[in-house]
């Protein structure tokens, strides 16, 4: 089981100190990854515990690969259909090639109303231009010279892809990761999503030759290291791959009982 963090990048904690602790502190115990969330335009009505304060979630991970060394780096999710897929396509290639392939790219279409308004993208057509920006990631990322908008280009530089993994709810999340992705990445109790991962995974296998990874949301039982052992089991026993670990915290020491016990169950 690959484990990671889910670190704040909106309201205070989201300070270039406390993000830049809880990443050295997650390097050093081992955590395998660091992953943001993705808003742009949060409504005053919608911002309780941030102040509506967000950092990009793509800036934000240049940054922080260069504030660390090994641990992988991720999005959960990053959404499509909010930004333009040739700048996007180029940014995650830069990010990819200068953090040496850490990048772990989780992607969704989007559900905020107020988001798709003031960005003036139609929510309707939110399932489509993911997908169109899906399918030119990976035409990028498979040449050197890409066409858009009846224009060829070069699509340097072109690092090995970042691994794909489709946010949102089944079927047609799990439809759009058989076709773009490398894996799916659930939200919810793990009891009301195993049924479906089962089926994710029996579906991957199939079409593929192999199950594809699960990467879903969890909260460690703190200080005690035998039923977190017991959890970790359950979810790869549900067929999870990778656990994403989110906890409540006001500063970066807050998350010292985390890490010791990751790092418990690392030794």
């Amino acid at each position: 089981m690959k484990i990671g963090i889910n670190i704040r990048v909106m309201g205070p904690q989201s300070s270039r100190n406390t993000i830049t602790s809880v990443l050295k502190q997650a390097e050093s115990a081992g955590v395998e990854s660091a992953w943001i969330v993705d808003h742009i335009a949060i409504p005053p009505d919608e911002a309780e515990g941030s102040g509506g304060r967000y950092l990009d979630p793509l800036t934000s991970l240049a940054w922080m690969a260069g504030q660390t060394q090994s641990i992988m780096i991720g999005t959960s999710v990053l959404i499509l259909p909010y930004r333009p897929k040739l700048p996007t396509a180029k940014a995650i290639a830069t990010i990819q090639e200068l953090s040496g392939e850490r990048l772990l790219l989780g992607v969704g279409i989007g559900w905020m109303d107020p988001e798709f308004r003031a960005l003036g993208v139609d929510r309707q057509q939110r399932g489509r231009l993911s997908d169109e920006a899906l399918a030119f990631f990976h035409e990028c990322f498979d040449n050197d010279i890409v066409t858009a908008n009846d224009q060829s280009f070069l699509f340097k530089p072109r690092p090995v892809r970042p691994p794909i993994y489709i946010g949102g709810s089944a079927p047609h999340a799990i439809d759009r990761a058989l076709k773009y992705g490398d894996g799916w990445l659930p939200m919810g109790r793990l009891d009301k999503i195993a049924p479906q991962i089962r089926q994710y995974r029996e579906r991957s296998e199939a079409s593929q030759g192999k199950p594809g990874e699960v990467v879903t949301f969890a909260t460690l039982p703190e200080g005690d290291v035998d039923r977190a052992r017991e959890m970790i089991s359950r979810y790869e026993a549900a067929g999870v791959t990778r656990i994403i670990i989110g906890r409540t915290y006001e500063s970066a020491e807050d998350w010292a009982p985390t890490f010791e016990l990751l790092s418990a169950l690392n030794s």
